[in-house]
């Protein structure tokens, strides 16, 4: 059974926060450095009222518009955020009843960040091969930026906001060759949120301003982020990742006309490509203008790379997405 990525669309919040525009906020953080290391100089950012959802709804509206997808076509929405709009129901329930679906289309979510997209290519082609569809709904969305705290730079400088919609469908001819996913639960807290669910509830001493080493400002509802530890864990386990899936393909680094990787930061970028030996004109950047959105980075990412002119159908890529878990994982496909 050939299946692939059908299309992709996406969207992203009006309002824009520049380098510039933060550095003018906080006077004391010398904003022109972080830039250079982190390699965001503009982010989207959703207003007070804007979730997850509605960022989702604006991306699946481009998608079925643009690509003139049929509701009555599509058999299961699978939603990927970390940002839902409640706890309980799924964000995917809200977009079936935004849409009209029909009641035999079945809906779910899961929670999971920066390799989100792979691994919902990876279960979206499972529910396919079981028999559970032919055209499956793939959303990714999240509002990271509400989980930042203002006086953490580390963070506030990486994040943006924004979702991708993409249908994933039998297809003529094969599209995903090959997946590959990992994970390591030890290391968990090298990227999480504290407070807020049922460990730690929120809380007067949840409010509590803390401090990291570098002078960061964050409570135990803002996201804790080791980026050195996260840094060093995906330095280690990507390019092993990457290689073996290429190996068990019989391929090169040579022979993907495309790197595609989650949009993390220009130093994990350049670290990757440094150490997997990629041609920097074959891995595709675009965290400059959009900053790190999570698990729409990648998709977000693609379909930069197709309006550009750098992608086109049929082209061998590889994409890879890799983070909050912690996660990674690797996919071998024809666009």
């Amino acid at each position: 059974m050939n299946i692939g990525i059908e299309c992709i669309e996406y969207y992203l919040p009006e309002k824009i926060v520049t380098n510039k525009e933060l550095q003018s906020i906080h006077p004391d953080w010398d904003v022109e450095k972080v830039g250079a290391k982190s390699g965001v100089f503009s982010r989207h950012i959703s207003s007070m009222s804007e979730t997850a959802f509605d960022l989702a709804c604006n991306a699946i509206e481009k998608l079925l518009v643009k690509n003139h997808i049929k509701i009555e076509d599509i058999d299961g929405i699978i939603f990927c955020t970390q940002s839902p709009d409640y706890i309980m129901p799924s964000n995917a329930f809200l977009v079936h009843k935004h849409f009209k679906f029909n009641s035999r289309v079945w809906a779910f979510d899961y929670n999971l960040a920066c390799s989100g997209y792979v691994y919902g290519i990876s279960i979206t082609r499972g529910m396919i091969m079981s028999g559970m569809g032919k055209k499956v709904l793939l959303v990714n969305a999240d509002t990271y930026s509400k989980y930042v705290h203002p006086g953490d730079r580390s963070t506030s400088v990486l994040f943006g906001d924004g979702a991708a919609a993409s249908i994933i469908s039998e297809r003529e001819s094969n599209g995903i060759i090959d997946i590959s996913l990992a994970s390591s639960g030890e290391e968990y807290d090298s990227f999480y949120i504290p407070a807020g669910a049922c460990r730690i509830p929120l809380s007067k001493s949840t409010k509590e301003l803390v401090f990291d080493h570098s002078g960061n400002q964050r409570t135990l509802e803002h996201i804790h982020m080791n980026g050195f530890a996260v840094w060093k864990f995906i330095s280690r386990t990507v390019p092993e990742q990457i290689n073996n899936i290429l190996e068990n393909n019989n391929l090169a680094v040579d022979d993907i006309k495309l790197f595609v990787f989650h949009q993390a930061s220009k130093l994990t970028l350049d670290s990757l490509i440094k150490s997997l030996k990629i041609n920097s004109n074959k891995a595709y950047l675009n965290l400059d203008k959009v900053g790190n959105t999570v698990s729409a980075s990648i998709p977000i990412a693609l379909k930069f790379a197709e309006m550009e002119g750098k992608l086109n159908k049929g082209d061998l890529i590889l994409i890879s997405g890799f983070g909050v878990g912690l996660s990674w994982g690797s996919i071998i496909l024809k666009y």
